[in-house]
């Protein structure tokens, strides 16, 4: 499994990074307007952190980046979605699972600009961009569960459509809007590819009750041992 930080403030891409080893980011417009930086400023900066650290192209790091949410015109989003990939040779370009989007992705990648239809809470919506060629889709938990849905057998669901049909592994299913670390769990033994999610989960996957515990007792031990 991937892992994606869910974030464009370059300090915590950078602090992942170098940390937890991700395998590449997502960004969505709230990112952008929580990172204080202008869109176009904020794309830019991680376009030119990725050059630096020697990790271009779509293969090695893939930064998802969500087009306006405004646009509901498949030439629109083909038109923006091509300036915005101009900038990095990483960026995938987010489009929402409307049938413009659907459009608009299909045509980007015949262009040879990788695509990620995100907004997806459905089975159903997951399938037309699969079989459309996009590298990745993105189907919602967070949301879903806190409408008292049932997630890990949504996205089993999605996994199984693919296997049935040859897109498994082709179109990479990214587990979205992850609150808890049982989410990420839960997408793992589902069998999706990449999780994404914001700094504060990852570091909460590290923690445990039980952990801390352990620890202590590990350290009274070896306060009460002759170490020499």
């Amino acid at each position: 499994m991937k892992f994606f930080l869910d974030s464009a403030k370059l300090d915590e891409i950078k602090y992942a990074s170098n940390t937890f080893g991700i395998d590449g980011v997502t960004t969505n417009p709230r990112h952008i307007m929580v990172s204080g930086k202008p869109f176009m400023t904020a794309i830019t900066d991680i376009a030119e952190w990725i050059k630096a650290e020697g990790i271009e192209g779509v293969d090695k790091f893939p930064v998802s980046v969500e087009i306006n949410p405004h646009l509901d015109d498949a030439d629109a989003m083909v038109e923006m979605a091509q300036k915005v990939a101009s900038i990095s040779p990483n960026f995938v370009i987010k489009i929402p699972a409307i049938e413009p989007g659907i459009i608009a992705a299909r045509r980007l990648e015949k262009m040879g600009i990788r695509t990620n239809v995100t907004l997806i809470f459905s089975p159903a919506q997951a399938i037309l961009p699969a079989k459309n060629g996009s590298l990745f889709v993105s189907p919602f938990i967070g949301w879903k569960e806190a409408n008292g849905e049932d997630c890990r057998q949504y996205i089993k669901d999605i996994v199984d459509i693919y296997k049935n049909y040859g897109f498994y592994k082709k179109t990479e299913i990214i587990c979205a809007a992850i609150r808890t670390p049982k989410q990420v769990v839960d997408c793992a033994v589902a069998g999706a590819d990449i999780v994404t999610t914001g700094l504060a989960v990852y570091q909460d996957m590290m923690k445990h009750a039980y952990t801390n515990q352990g620890l202590e007792t590990f350290i009274n031990a070896w306060d009460n041992t002759i170490t020499e």
